[in-house]
């Protein structure tokens, strides 16, 4: 009796700690971070089963265990330690760190959070560091499925692009996101298809309640953004957005325009929107105005930065018909913060138009960057057509004008009790070289040598003769900068390098201070070897014209740095790439040298 006793008692104890060992996982992933209450009584329930543990194995701790042990502790430390110093933002809480990460915007600051401990890096790149910037197609119906169920990661979206279906530049989607779903895009009819990729589209993004910036250039999709805006309305975060869509430009129904004036919406953050328009066919009218435009910008109020381009179909008509007018827009709105204002490809009525154009100019006292094509001609000859008056102190902080030579010179001729801090001058023509009171250009230039002694920097569009330039330099001796654009008459691709060199070189002397000069080209192309820095025109591996091309180009450098002392930046000789030639001296020797700029 006593042998069954013992057995069966010794049985029991075996059956306890089976019991004990089973119902514990010693799995570290099966914990949650963010749970510390199930990690502390799992911990109580490990150490509790210590005692009834048998022989040598009582009060010890498997290397599981003890491993699961150190894991428990370290998600319970953070709730009941009592160091304060040993409190640090690492042992916080997992929706803590996540909490915080959420306030960081910059990728490059996230990725150096990151790249501080492994804790910030487990909670950084999962969830916030391939969700700052979104770039994909309205058909990526997985993507917006996949924020529509994650609310947590959807809200950590800052910048969201629309690219165009037909667009070619590559995407940017989280990892772990399928391409495809047969069981979200299956559908028997196409118009059907657009219609969900719309309402998942919408979906997704009112869950974006951080977005800040907001890029559209979806134009060949039946999805319109009249569909989309309201609910960027309620995304009061937006900061920039830029819309590249034709439909912008169309006519807006009046009872669109109504419902919408019955709840105005304001985004208060909004800082920058640019709305233009495409060069294609699909989405244009005949009659293209700024209604809907309007109504889209009476929701910012706030705006710092506005581009409005109109750019006419390919195969549309051509001329001041075809463009929208501007009347109403420069009329009725005024946005006190506004600093930068870009006008491209829009007229002004020869009745309204001028005064309409006047008032918001002067309204406008804080721009600092003017770009301003509106159709606006300004009367020096005394024909009789309308004239652009500007009142005094009009513009008294502008650094940036790009305009037509009439605008320019009426900005010029506005007087102003503080000096204009006008700095640069683009998009203006000299064309006229005859002289006496019959040339176009006389009170440009007068004005110009008269009020635009703070002007560092010139980008004609075209000059007629060299003597246009030299009137130019005469007008304005302090530029830094200076492109004089193509030579009217000249076509595209067509420009040969000069033979004058030393007459170029003697004229451009008279800017001291010249650094950059664009327009002409004095160097001779040559191959990629022979324009490597290291390149002589002794080397075996260049070929002769190289080497010609070579010393001429030695001998265009030297004097052009001996008639200007500063200048150090010139035209390549391909028109496109990106590419300059560069002035390096080094001590009384000069040599030049083939960079690629930034455009």
């Amino acid at each position: 009796m006593k042998s069954l006793k013992i057995s069966s008692g010794s049985s029991l104890v075996k059956s306890r700690t089976k019991k004990s060992a089973q119902t514990l996982d010693t799995s570290i992933s099966s914990y949650d971070r963010t749970d510390p209450f199930f990690a502390f009584n799992t911990l109580i329930k490990l150490l509790g089963s210590l005692p009834s543990r048998i022989g040598g194995c009582q009060f010890k701790l498997t290397p599981d265990e003890h491993k699961l042990s150190l894991h428990l502790l370290s998600i319970v430390e953070p709730f009941v330690g009592l160091a304060p110093s040993r409190r640090t933002i690492t042992r916080q809480p997992t929706e803590v760190l996540d909490s915080i990460i959420f306030h960081v915007d910059s990728k490059r600051d996230l990725l150096s959070l990151a790249l501080s401990c492994q804790r910030m890096y487990d909670v950084v790149f999962p969830r916030h560091f391939q969700y700052r910037t979104i770039r994909c197609k309205v058909s990526s119906i997985s993507l917006w499925n996949h924020l529509i169920i994650n609310r947590s990661l959807a809200r950590n979206v800052r910048r969201l692009e629309i690219l165009d279906e037909r667009c070619t530049e590559p995407e940017i989607l989280p990892p772990g996101i399928l391409t495809t779903d047969t069981d979200l895009e299956s559908t028997d009819d196409e118009l059907g298809l657009h219609d969900k990729q719309e309402r998942y589209l919408v979906a997704a993004l009112a869950k974006m309640t951080a977005l800040s910036t907001f890029i559209w250039s979806c134009n060949h999709s039946p999805i319109s953004i009249d569909h989309v805006w309201p609910t960027l309305l309620k995304c009061y975060s937006l900061r920039e957005v830029e819309i590249n869509d034709n439909l912008v430009f169309s006519q807006q129904d009046v009872e669109e325009n109504n419902k919408k004036a019955r709840r105005p919406v304001v985004l208060p953050e909004m800082r920058m929107i640019a709305l233009r328009s495409t060069p294609h066919i699909y989405g244009s009218t005949k009659h293209p105005n700024l209604n809907r435009i309007s109504s889209i910008l009476n929701h910012c109020p706030n705006l710092k930065s506005l581009d409005i381009a109109y750019n006419p179909p390919r195969t549309g008509a051509n001329g001041s018909a075809s463009r929208p007018p501007a009347d109403e827009l420069l009329l009725y709105s005024r946005w006190p913060q506004l600093t930068s204002l870009t006008l491209t490809n829009l007229r002004c009525s020869s009745t309204t138009g001028f005064d309409s154009a006047s008032a918001f100019l002067s309204a406008h006292v804080n721009l600092e960057v003017l770009h301003l094509d509106v159709g606006i001609h300004a009367n020096l000859g005394g024909t009789g057509t309308p004239t652009l008056t500007l009142p005094p102190n009009s513009l008294p902080r502008l650094r940036e004008l790009q305009a037509s030579k009439e605008v320019a010179n009426a900005v010029l001729e506005c007087p102003c009790d503080s000096l204009r801090p006008l700095e640069t001058l683009k998009g203006f023509r000299l064309s006229g070289s005859q002289g006496g009171s019959r040339d176009p250009d006389a009170v440009f230039l007068n004005n110009l040598k008269r009020r635009g002694k703070t002007v560092k920097r010139v980008e004609l569009s075209g000059w007629g003769e060299q003597e246009d330039i030299r009137r130019l330099i005469e007008s304005s001796p302090g530029l830094t900068w200076l492109d004089i654009g193509r030579k009217v008459g000249m076509r595209s691709g067509s420009g040969a390098v000069v033979s004058n060199t030393v007459e170029w070189a003697t004229l451009l002397s008279e800017l001291p201070e010249l650094t950059v000069f664009h327009g002409i080209k004095f160097f001779y192309e040559v191959s990629p070897q022979a324009a490597a820095p290291s390149a002589t025109p002794m080397s075996t591996n260049i070929s002769m014209t190289d080497r010609s091309r070579i010393r001429k180009n030695d001998e265009v450098a030297s004097t052009l740095a001996w008639k200007c002392v500063k200048l150090r930046r010139l035209d390549h000789w391909e028109e496109v790439g990106g590419k300059v030639i560069v002035l390096v001296k080094d001590g009384e020797k000069v040599r030049w040298e083939a960079r690629r700029v930034k455009l």
